[in-house]
């Protein structure tokens, strides 16, 4: 196993080339949960958006001269790749990286055009992508940078506990995103070494969370069909040998997180801290704001924000999705006369209304309305659920039939 001399002594090698990450305290997520106090460990503001840059970079540093002639190859959903070939170009080092088929963009581009590094697409899923690079390996020698299963990755991930240490000494319970287990491993290490009351919980998604399951059956298991999630970051179907004992040797507990309140943490981060998370950074919020931690109540919690690349399309749906759920955006049909002025009667009461109109539709020919009759589907920005209620009353009053879509 990684030890707390392990991390003491990564820490040291990454000294001068990553600097501490921010951890400040948040006062709107101190006020809205039933913490004593909430800090959120900001990874997003790592150079390659990650934490991961942490773990690749302490392996490179561990690097003989002959295995860094012979460059270096990883399987990586995006972070990890982006920290290896990011490093390895400083350091004068061949990468090549395989990335699932589907990879946000983000990253892919990153990691090819950005930091140099040779880009292979291969499989629907991290474990698909692990393979083809195994396979690439043997082929061309290439040194093996594996994203969470290695000793010297989890001690360089475990350098982010040590800084939890120092800027939030009275620190009594720390959040993690699990996926393979890297970061929580090196984590929960660091802490529970240096200080065995702080309690380490971790947080996966709910469509594939195999450390949980692997605990639940007290051995690794391997899931047979990865659920799709927006914490792509995370989305590990089996967990790593070395990392699946440091988590049952460490860490207190393993909660799952459902897509719907993945996607409201990340909104919700981007409205009240202004920070941009990936899904995968954004799983502790979602479990803390969701109530799968109610030990937290009356603690002083750290949430570690474990990367900040994703996909702007992906913020664009996940923001459109908030706003409908929060009433701020709302589609409704209006079934009314088809007659010369109707729509424009329409229009008036939804500006009386103070409604904003995004888009209207008008159709008689395709519609379930009878003869004369017109159905309007209308968008609209409002100023949240009983605006809309006083909206659709309005409209009824005219003697329109309205539905909510």
């Amino acid at each position: 196993m990684v030890t707390l001399p392990d991390i003491q002594a990564a820490r040291e090698r990454l000294r001068s080339a990553l600097r501490p990450t921010p951890c400040p305290l948040s006062d709107a997520f101190t006020e809205k949960t039933d913490c004593a106090a909430v800090y959120f460990k900001l990874e997003n503001l790592q150079r390659t958006g990650a934490f991961k840059e942490r773990g690749a970079l302490n392996k490179l540093l561990t690097l003989t001269d002959e295995e860094k002639r012979r460059g270096v190859i990883a399987a990586s959903a995006g972070n990890h790749a982006q920290g290896v070939a990011y490093h390895a170009r400083r350091l004068g080092v061949k990468a090549t990286i395989v990335m699932p088929e589907r990879t946000p963009l983000i990253k892919v581009t990153r990691t090819r055009d950005d930091y140099g590094a040779r880009v292979v697409l291969k499989g629907a899923n991290y474990d698909e992508a692990y393979a083809e690079a195994l396979r690439i390996q043997r082929e061309e020698n290439l040194v093996f940078v594996h994203p969470f299963d290695d000793p010297y990755v989890i001690a360089g991930q475990g350098t982010i506990g040590l800084e939890l240490l120092e800027q939030c000494p009275d620190l009594e319970m720390v959040l993690v995103p699990i996926g393979g287990g890297g970061l929580i491993s090196g984590v929960a290490c660091a802490l529970k070494e240096s200080n065995p009351r702080i309690q380490v919980i971790g947080v996966q998604a709910a469509t594939i969370a195999s450390m949980a399951a692997s605990l639940k059956e007290g051995h690794r298991v391997e899931l047979t069909a990865a659920g799709t999630t927006i914490a792509d970051g995370i989305a590990v179907k089996r967990p790593g040998e070395r990392t699946f004992e440091m988590v049952h040797k460490y860490v207190d507990a393993v909660v799952t997180v459902d897509e719907e309140e993945i996607a409201a943490a990340i909104l919700t981060l981007l409205e009240q801290e202004k920070s941009v998370v990936e899904g995968a950074g954004a799983v502790g919020l979602a479990a803390l704001l969701n109530g799968h931690v109610p030990q937290a109540q009356g603690k002083r919690v750290a949430l570690i924000l474990g990367g900040g690349n994703i996909d702007m399309n992906v913020i664009s749906r996940i923001i459109e999705r908030g706003l409908v759920k929060a009433g701020r955006l709302v589609q409704l049909e209006v079934r009314m006369p088809d007659r010369p002025g109707t729509l424009a009667r329409l229009t008036a009461q939804i500006a009386e209304q103070r409604a904003n109109v995004v888009d209207l539709h008008h159709d008689r020919a395709f519609s379930h309305a009878g003869l004369g009759e017109a159905m309007v589907e209308v968008t609209l920005e409002t100023t949240g659920q009983r605006h809309i209620q006083e909206l659709m009353s309005a409209l009824e009053s005219q003697g329109w039939q309205v539905a909510r879509k």
